[in-house]
């Protein structure tokens, strides 16, 4: 019997192989192709339009990362608003923060949940089962334009890469959509691709523009995702004004308990402390001018302009 390999080209010439026990399912809706697969070393693994989302052996750290950094930086944050996420793993990590009074999230495509919950329970777990999650099927675009302003503590964007149903959720329309429906101490966080590979850098670059165009305290931190493209995964994470180092409230943080397997104090400060070559490409490619308004000079992005 030949082995059957999935793989995920990350370049040209590079890709990512796991040797497949056995394809569970395989399903193409409107919006995308999802497939399940089970293997050794990860475990079960599903992917969409062919690129890997999770695996039961790596999933931890991504579903850490994108939730206990905000809440690090703000402990009293209540409203949440989760767009994509469908394999319900954000929504399960932001849940265990008891403070948390509201989740509306919002996801694209229904058989992502669906069939999550049936082969991925250890992510989609809380999706049925905590009150406090309002899971919506529809479009996120329009539902964070429709939001009332100031409506949200944190918008966490659990999304595909910028192809498909993912692609609006990296416009400069849709950012400031986000800033409106957040308050004062309003967070956003983003999927925010790799540095690492030509093409993910330039879609890294093009999704900081567009979030410091937006918001006045914008940048990126980084985590180790093994099965991620190069394994080096970056977030965003956009502000009105909460620093994410200088604010951050490591001892309210853990008064919440958490017995984390990859968050810590320590990885927060260090995620936020990039490599030379990663600052260099953001330096580089966000350029500023400053004009005078009035008696005040302000410094506005030239990447207002980008759409």
């Amino acid at each position: 019997m030949l082995d059957l390999w999935f793989s995920e080209f990350h370049a040209p010439d590079a890709k990512l192989s796991i040797l497949v026990k056995e394809q569970l399912y395989s399903e193409q809706t409107p919006f995308q192709k999802i497939d399940f697969f089970d293997s050794e070393t990860f475990g079960k693994f599903f992917t969409l339009d062919g690129l890997i989302m999770i695996t039961e052996k790596d999933e931890f750290i991504y579903h850490e990362m994108i939730s206990n950094v905000p809440m690090a930086v703000n402990p009293d944050i209540k409203k949440v608003l989760i767009i994509g996420g469908g394999d319900g793993g954000t929504a399960r990590e932001v849940c265990r923060f008891k403070t948390v009074e509201q989740v509306d999230m919002v996801e694209i495509d229904e058989r992502v949940v669906r069939l999550c919950q049936k082969y991925f329970p250890q992510t989609a777990c809380a999706l049925d089962n905590d009150p406090r999650i309002n899971l919506i099927f529809g479009d996120g675009l329009k539902f964070v334009q429709d939001a009332p302003e100031g409506a949200y503590d944190l918008i966490l964007v659990d999304s595909t890469d910028p192809l498909g149903p993912g692609e609006g959720l990296f416009t400069t329309e849709f950012y400031r959509n986000c800033y409106r429906a957040l308050n004062d101490k309003g967070i956003l966080i983003n999927q925010h691709e790799s540095p690492y590979y030509k093409e993910y850098a330039y879609e890294m670059r093009r999704a900081h523009k567009k979030l410091a165009s937006v918001f006045s305290i914008a940048t990126v931190y980084q985590f180790y995702m093994p099965t991620y493209s190069s394994g080096h995964w970056l977030f965003g994470f956009a502000s009105k004004g909460l620093d994410p180092v200088k604010d951050a409230d490591f001892k309210r943080w853990s008064e919440f308990g958490l017995q984390n397997r990859y968050y810590n104090p320590g990885v927060h400060l260090g995620a936020f402390a990039l490599p030379n070559y990663v600052q260099e490409e953001l330096r580089n490619k966000v350029f500023r001018f400053v004009c005078k308004s009035g008696n005040t000079f302000i410094v506005l992005p030239l990447c207002d302009f980008i759409t």
